[in-house]
């Protein structure tokens, strides 16, 4: 499990996974704001908003318009038109701020018990991905992007809470003998008691993260937490704690840059969840079949800690994963550059930091 070179394999990332072509997306319709602030019916922008619609009609995902021009019919733009006009949105010289935009955006947009979005279907059609080649393109070949394809940061880890000062968590290892116990009792229960149906109206814990075990982020160039911006599904906070933690050289870490690595992950340390996750997973993955995840608890008799780069992130979150013939997995509820801990192998630097949400733009130090 190595990080392979950029921005080769930045590039094939972005274009290859759900939320890697949203960002995309989302990049090009911030390179249109000019159009987009006027809304004509004949820009990128427009375009956008009226064929995701109609592709989140068709799915179920979308909502309800509302306002003047509502109750009118709305404009038929196929995808192979939204490309045209997609071709010709000129590229913005990239900024750290524009890739942490878009970035926060395709992260926030994560939705893992339901169909992919309008947005997202949109992405996917061949005339999208072939335009948005050139957007990825534009955007790996900035010096910005560089970090999406690094490794964990050992010495200026950040973890996060949100509710409250983060000041500890339970030992590790009692918490993950917890978590598998109650994936394990999930399991038998939804066995006896969920239909075999992938399509039935169920829902349960679609996360494939070891939840109760501390986790965190490396902080951006203007100091914040990456995890105060990048959060799947977020409700709006505005409010945070966050601890500087320290990660020894000597621990061993386990490094998720995309589908092969989480695939090898599940091969070697299986754990069955067919039936606990079955409906929310073949809902947004459109898979149906066996399913597992990485036994955390055996993950843990070898890596300290298992750390997914962005360029994973955006290649792999939300996908369904080929672990054999016959089984997959998904990565799903973890955000860009996170590693959670399966060991207590850090140690707190400093003290509690406050931050909070300014103007509806910056995270700053409260």
């Amino acid at each position: 499990m190595t990080i392979r070179d950029a921005p080769a394999h930045l590039t094939e990332a972005l274009l290859a996974g759900p939320r890697g072509r949203r960002l995309l997306l989302e990049y090009a319709q911030l390179a249109d704001a000019p159009a987009r602030e006027e809304f004509s019916q004949e820009s990128f922008s427009a375009g956008v908003f009226y064929a995701a619609y109609q592709l989140g009609v068709a799915n179920g995902t979308a909502g309800v318009l509302f306002g003047p021009g509502a109750d009118q019919p709305l404009p038929n733009i196929p995808p192979d038109e939204v490309a045209r006009r997609l071709s010709a949105v000129p590229l913005p010289e990239v900024t750290e701020q524009h890739l942490r935009t878009v970035l926060a955006a395709a992260t926030d947009s994560a939705r893992y018990w339901q169909e992919p979005e309008g947005d997202d279907l949109l992405a996917a059609t061949e005339p999208i991905r072939r335009q948005l080649q050139h957007v990825a393109e534009h955007l790996t070949a900035s010096e910005h992007a560089r970090w999406w394809a690094t490794g964990v940061v050992r010495h200026d880890q950040w973890s996060v809470g949100w509710a409250e000062p983060h000041l500890g968590t339970p030992p590790v290892g009692h918490t993950l003998v917890t978590w598998r116990d109650r994936v394990v009792a999930e399991e038998q229960r939804a066995a006896r008691e969920r239909p075999t149906d992938p399509t039935a109206s169920w829902s349960g814990l679609w996360w494939s993260a070891p939840l109760g075990v501390p986790c965190s982020t490396r902080a951006l160039v203007d100091g914040s937490p990456a995890c105060l911006w990048f959060v799947e599904d977020s409700q709006g906070e505005n409010h945070a704690w966050a601890r500087r933690h320290i990660v020894p050289d000597t621990v061993e870490m386990c490094e998720i840059d995309g589908v092969d690595d989480w695939a090898e992950l599940c091969r070697r340390f299986p754990l069955e969840v067919t039936a606990q996750k079955r409906h929310d997973w073949y809902r947004t993955t459109g898979r149906d079949g066996r399913w597992v995840l990485p036994d955390w608890q055996d993950v843990a008799e070898h890596y300290a800690g298992v750390h997914l780069t962005v360029a994973g992130y955006l290649a792999a979150a939300g996908t369904a994963i080929a672990v054999d013939d016959d089984t997959a997995s998904v990565i799903a509820g973890w955000a860009p550059d996170e590693t959670f801990w399966l060991t207590d192998c850090t140690y707190a630097d400093g003290d509690v930091v406050e931050w909070a949400y300014h103007d509806n733009e910056r995270w700053v130090r409260g």
